[in-house]
């Protein structure tokens, strides 16, 4: 009996190494000390390549932020996959899931304890990239609920998903309790304002 091979990984951009790299030296060293030049050495590329690939500095930054958001809407996603049956289950697990990829995640940890001296400019960019980020957070657990049944107008249920995706955030920023009990804590709440059954 043979065994077929692994599937081949996708080829890792000159994109994807750039950003790579930021992440590693923003850990290390800190995001003040992240130069262009230095990506550049740490790739193996040239400047230049660098800059066509990021433009800016700023657009390094906000590549990153772009990765680590969707790398969090993909716990989402599965929690709401796992659970299509029972809201308040997909609402507990994908707040644990989040809550947890955030405590394990070291780049959160440098830009928002600033490990490195207030050098870091990334919690800023974060702050002023915030309602974007609140959009497109919204929009995935707005797409992730519309097919339960929920009594709520539409607008109680925009407002509903806000209070949710804030909340969630809130504890990302600055937990306050273990992700399993501040997810325990979110359900119940979501339970009485979706007006659905505690699973």
């Amino acid at each position: 009996m043979t065994t077929s091979p692994a599937p081949t990984p996708a080829p890792t951009t000159t994109r994807d190494r750039v950003v790579d790299a930021a992440v590693r030296l923003t850990i290390d060293v800190g995001w003040a000390r992240v130069t262009m030049g230095r990506l550049a050495d740490e790739v193996g590329v040239s400047r230049q390549t660098v800059y066509n690939e990021m433009g800016t500095k700023a657009g390094l930054a906000e590549a990153i932020i772009a990765r680590e958001l969707e790398r969090f809407l993909g716990v989402v996603t599965l929690a709401f996959d796992e659970h299509p049956d029972d809201l308040v289950a997909a609402i507990r697990e994908a707040t644990r899931s989040v809550l947890e990829l955030a405590q394990d995640n070291p780049l959160l940890h440098a830009v928002v304890s600033a490990t490195h001296g207030a050098d870091t400019e990334l919690l800023p960019l974060l702050t002023t990239q915030s309602e974007s980020l609140l959009v497109a957070a919204q929009g995935v657990v707005a797409e992730r609920i519309a097919p339960y049944d929920v009594d709520l107008e539409p607008e109680q249920l925009d407002a509903a998903i806000d209070m949710v995706v804030r909340v969630v955030l809130s504890h990302v920023m600055q937990p306050s309790a273990l992700p399993a009990t501040t997810a325990d804590r979110l359900a119940w709440l979501a339970a009485r304002v979706l007006r659905v059954r505690v699973g």
